[in-house]
């Protein structure tokens, strides 16, 4: 099991920053130390040396969501700290959140930024997120870091 577990998020409204605070929680019972970094609080990039997992709220622009538009903004401040010294080629996973409401725009942004840079859209989990999501995502984390750090040796 992996001992470690690095977050690169942005989290606009707060609910994000919840969501890995209560991971951050969770992981914290198991024994397993998270390193996170919130890239709205600290916006000056540096190279990640570690294996990363990003996740991502939806940024809308423009229409509802429901019945006029499905376009979707992404946020530079993330995507530019991905791009920043190849950090995206640790990344082993995106995370999607937002409001269902949305429909098609639901978690939008991190389904972009997967094709963008390559890596995979792992999943997804509502506003907040609830107390399955945290243990489902929580499980789903330490298996994919656990793969990738074993891909990379």
């Amino acid at each position: 099991m992996a001992k470690e577990i690095n977050i690169l998020y942005i989290s606009l409204s707060g609910n994000t920053r919840d969501f890995v605070r209560r991971l951050t929680d969770y992981y914290q019972d198991l024994g397993v130390v998270v390193n996170s970094i919130n890239v709205r609080e600290k916006p000056d990039r540096q190279k990640l040396t570690a294996p990363f997992v990003t996740i991502l709220p939806a940024f809308l622009n423009g229409g509802n969501g429901r019945d006029n538009g499905y376009s979707e903004i992404l946020s530079p401040a993330l995507g530019h700290y991905l791009a920043y010294e190849g950090n995206y080629h640790r990344c082993y996973g995106i995370i999607g959140s937002g409001n269902r409401n949305f429909n098609r725009q639901f978690a939008l942004t991190a389904k972009q930024y997967a094709k963008r840079f390559g890596f995979p859209y792992l999943t997804d989990f509502e506003l907040r997120g609830s107390d399955n999501d945290i243990t489902r995502i929580g499980q789903l984390l330490l298996e994919r870091s656990q793969a990738f750090e074993e891909e990379q040796a």
